[in-house]
């Protein structure tokens, strides 16, 4: 974290000095690209200027203790901090209604599986959906997740209270966290960005976006298909 005092380089400048060049590229294109560069540049600056704002948020609400359903039985809402002091969580779309989860969801979980391990050395990481635990240990299985810790939300208290489910049944995904200060359970920082605050054209994605997926379709000439989303299966 840089110091507020400190007076950092224009990132013309970097971008200027930088080296890296690529076999056979055009005058024209190193000239595009520097330009691109700047703007990354000013990008990585602005990520870390929101993420010292979402760290400087006064403390939220406090939280009750909700009761979910684990793997392993009956948790209430502070057990799923572990030994953590920060707890993460995903509000999967999987209610008891669907026959299936949501397929963005599922592709984003997979992500999560892959880094679980990481994360959980440094937080508490949990997914709620509200369909039965037998039903989500299932999928969890057929899917191949180890390290992912699912909790079933039978009463939908939490998922109301969080935005997940909606006054008509809808389901909405979510990332939450919450902190646990003084024995108090209070939540931290939940993602907003919905309909309501989607630009013209484009889905209700937020920022910076959780999924590799559109990372690394972003860098491509393709980029997003507008009318394209992941799936469950392939038919591989």
């Amino acid at each position: 974290m840089l110091d507020k005092h400190t007076t950092l380089p224009s990132a013309q400048e970097l971008a200027d000095n930088c080296n890296v060049r690529i076999p056979n590229e055009s005058a024209e294109y190193r000239k595009a690209r520097t330009a691109l560069l700047a703007e990354e540049i000013e990008l990585r600056r602005h990520i870390e200027r929101v993420a010292e704002q979402r760290r400087a948020l006064p403390p939220g609400g406090a939280v009750k203790d909700y009761r979910f359903i684990g793997e392993k039985g009956p948790v209430g809402f502070a057990d799923l901090f572990g030994d953590k002091q920060t707890l993460v969580i995903y509000t999967y779309m999987y209610g008891p209604q669907r026959e299936r989860p949501c397929p963005m969801c599922t592709s984003l979980l997979s992500s999560f599986e892959g880094e679980a391990q990481d994360i959980m050395q440094n937080v508490a990481l949990a997914v709620t959906a509200r369909s039965p635990i037998e039903r989500l240990r299932h999928f969890k299985s057929e899917r191949g997740w180890r390290d992912l810790q699912f909790y079933s939300d039978p009463s939908g208290e939490f998922s109301r209270d969080f935005n997940a489910l909606g006054p008509n049944g809808e389901e909405w995904p979510g990332l939450h966290v919450f902190t646990r200060r003084d024995g108090t359970l209070r939540h931290f920082w939940s993602g907003e960005m919905d309909g309501s605050t989607a630009d013209p054209g484009q889905d209700s994605r937020g920022a910076p976006d959780l999924m590799p997926l559109w990372t690394v379709l972003d860098c491509t000439p393709e980029g997003r298909k507008p009318h394209w989303y992941p799936k469950l299966d392939y038919g591989r």
